[in-house]
């Protein structure tokens, strides 16, 4: 097992970091006959103190934690390939973790960098500064530089998980499906939207923004093969796309979460669950999200509305996995190919060379319900607000002008690699791109690949390897809104990836492994250390009586208990922290459960915040969201065990 490189920069004494990556090499895997699968779950919630990224400088801190953060793993394993499928409640993947994670398994592992998938969902509630450029890391969040203890941690939770993953492999069966879902989505900039040549539905009434979405949710289910065996197939694990941006809760809100995915992912597990009596690892990644809003209600970015609206999503994806069980095979054709475009070299692809990198002023007025309070009224950097086409970014205002814009944002510190990956699992292609895809250019991509390969579903995923931005059509570019304003490389970007995806694309349909990528990157950044360390004062824990808060118009009611703890840094975030036990008739306590799910900090119910401390005193609170009510009963809330501090159960409550 190789050491992970960033645990040396971890030292708050260092203020810069370079580290060369290496791509690994390897021989073809042995011929596999039958389809192997194995999957991995794992907690990647940092303590309090991160920069919240997805925000920009309107985030916040996350102090705590109201649905925890996860990464989820399916591996698959079939003929010659090997792949891997990896969903984080991160905004986006990222190409430093991409690379040291294919590092860290090339030794004990068949995992193979083009086969390796780092997807996301999105989520604008979970850390920042792992990205794998300096503006990401600089410009996502609300406070700026890579954390290489946090990034260390992610790619150590990571690989073991898919060692986990690996090592647990086992004879499976899948199949994959698609169902609309509508109702969930809305198009949050449909007068772009409608100028694409192919919209042919022009109108731009209220109605309109919830048609003007991609409605496909895609899923791949995967149980053990059972055959011959006398309890059959078992639910193994679930891996789905959907087109919505994690963005259902305020960038007010100072929680870690998962916004809207935590209540999709755990939707379709429980329904798993009560239909089969197996709970499935359930991992989701964006489709083409771009321009594609939770519909909540207005002005309700609140955590009632999302999860009304990720467990809606996530009840019609139960359905789709039930219909799939007809379709279950083991004889899996599966393919990945990994192309990693080299822009500093300003390569030219189909005719079409793309222009330096820049940013336009719309996008610091912010994307619609999460706007930057008076900019998005003034122009120019109000939505729609293009300039007379010139140069090779046309329409877009680039911010501060060109000159001052090299200044503050050189070249060098926008990724500099464009990672296209395609994987094949027999007729289906997923094509990741590190873009927050729009619909109408997922489609258009989707369609150039198809015409290259003998594909009949392509599905676009947003984020995927990296962040890059934006990708929006020319016509939807033209009109300058957030999502123009934030499309890097200019009007042709769109063209020039879909050229680049359908070459990936017959290249692999010529059979074996694509890996063009190159023998190694380098990482240079400055450094900002946020992780919460560990000071190694004592402290012991004290719970206060707990009291109950009803409910309001935004928020459910709840029980809270405060208690007196050691620092964040000395308590162990991705390991559990609070449960509720309820009280029996004997006098005994036993585990609350509540809609069949233990009451515990795991699920949706119960968070955790740092309300602050000082002089080795900090305080922290947990809330139960949305108890039972009405019913006659005891419960308390039980501090587990964490980090050497001992269990310590609260005062009983009714």
């Amino acid at each position: 097992m190789r050491r992970n490189p960033l645990h040396d920069f971890a030292d708050p004494a260092f203020e810069r970091m370079r580290i060369a990556v290496t791509t690994p090499t390897h021989s073809e895997l042995p011929w596999e006959e039958r389809l192997l699968a194995g999957c991995a779950e794992v907690d990647i919630t940092p303590p309090p103190g991160m920069p919240k990224a997805g925000h920009s400088k309107n985030a916040h801190d996350g102090t705590g934690f109201r649905t925890r953060l996860r990464a989820r793993v399916l591996h698959l394993r079939a003929g010659h390939s090997s792949l891997t499928l990896i969903a984080c409640d991160l905004l986006s993947g990222s190409a430093i973790v991409h690379r040291l994670l294919a590092d860290q398994l090339a030794d004990d592992t068949d995992v193979r960098l083009p086969g390796l998938f780092l997807g996301a969902t999105h989520t604008h509630a979970g850390p920042g500064q792992f990205s794998g450029s300096e503006f990401y890391n600089r410009w996502s969040s609300n406070r700026p530089g890579f954390d290489p203890a946090y990034t260390g941690f992610l790619v150590d939770r990571l690989a073991a998980a898919v060692r986990t993953a690996v090592a647990g492999r086992r004879p499976a069966r899948l199949a994959f499906g698609s169902t609309e879902v509508w109702g969930y989505t809305r198009n949050r900039s449909l007068p772009a939207h409608v100028r694409n040549a192919t919209e042919t539905d022009k109108r731009t009434e209220p109605q309109r923004k919830y048609t003007a979405v991609n409605p496909w949710l895609h899923l791949l289910r995967v149980d053990t093969d059972g055959t011959g065996q006398a309890e059959g197939s078992v639910p193994m694990a679930a891996f789905a796309w959907f087109s919505i941006h994690g963005t259902g809760i305020s960038h007010h809100d100072r929680s870690y979460n998962a916004d809207v995915w935590a209540y999709l992912t755990g939707e379709l597990a429980q329904r798993v669950h009560d239909r089969t009596g197996t709970r499935p690892v359930v991992g989701a990644v964006e489709g083409t999200h771009g321009d594609m809003t939770p519909a909540v209600r207005p002005g309700m970015l609140v955590f009632p509305e999302a999860e009304r609206v990720g467990r809606g999503i996530g009840a019609a994806a139960a359905e789709l996995h039930a219909r799939l069980g007809e379709s279950l095979h083991s004889r899996v054709d599966l393919a990945a190919g990994l192309r990693e475009v080299d822009m500093s070299a300003h390569p030219e692809v189909a005719g079409i060379r793309l222009p330096e990198p820049r940013i336009g002023v719309a996008k610091l007025a912010g994307a619609q319900e999460n706007t930057t309070p008076l900019l998005d009224r003034i122009p120019p950097f109000r939505p729609g607000c293009p300039r007379r086409p010139h140069g090779m970014q046309a329409e877009k205002r680039v911010v501060a002008g060109e000159p001052a814009h090299r200044v503050v944002n050189p070249t060098a510190s926008f990724p500099q690699f464009m990672p296209v990956q395609l994987l094949r699992i027999d007729d289906v292609a997923i094509l990741g791109l590190p873009f927050e895809v729009t619909v109408a250019a997922g489609r258009r991509i989707a369609d150039a690949v198809r015409a290259r390969s003998d594909a009949e579903t392509v599905v676009v995923s947003s984020l995927a390897n990296d962040h890059c931005d934006y990708l929006t059509t020319a016509e939807e570019y033209a009109a300058q809104y957030y999502e123009g304003a934030s499309t890097l490389y200019g009007p042709r970007q769109q063209e020039f990836v879909a050229a680049c995806a359908a070459d990936l694309a017959e290249d692999l349909a010529e059979g074996g492994v694509v890996a063009d990528v190159p023998g190694h990157r380098v990482f240079d950044f400055t450094v900002r250390h946020y992780r919460a360390r560990p000071d190694g004062v004592p402290a012991p824990r004290r719970a206060e009586r707990a009291r109950f808060v009803d409910a309001t118009a935004v928020e459910d009611a709840h029980w809270r208990m405060e208690w007196s703890d050691v620092g964040p840094g000395d308590l162990h975030w991705h390991a559990p922290l609070v449960r509720v036990q309820t009280e029996l008739e004997d006098g005994s306590w036993a585990p609350a459960a509540q809609d069949g799910l233990p009451v515990d900090d795991q699920g949706w119910r119960v968070g955790v915040e740092y309300l602050g401390g000082s002089g080795g005193r900090h305080r922290y609170v947990t809330r139960w969201f949305a108890p039972p009510l009405g019913r006659p009963g005891r419960h308390r809330f039980v501090l587990c065990a964490n980090a050497g501090q001992p269990e310590i159960a609260g005062q009983p409550f009714d």
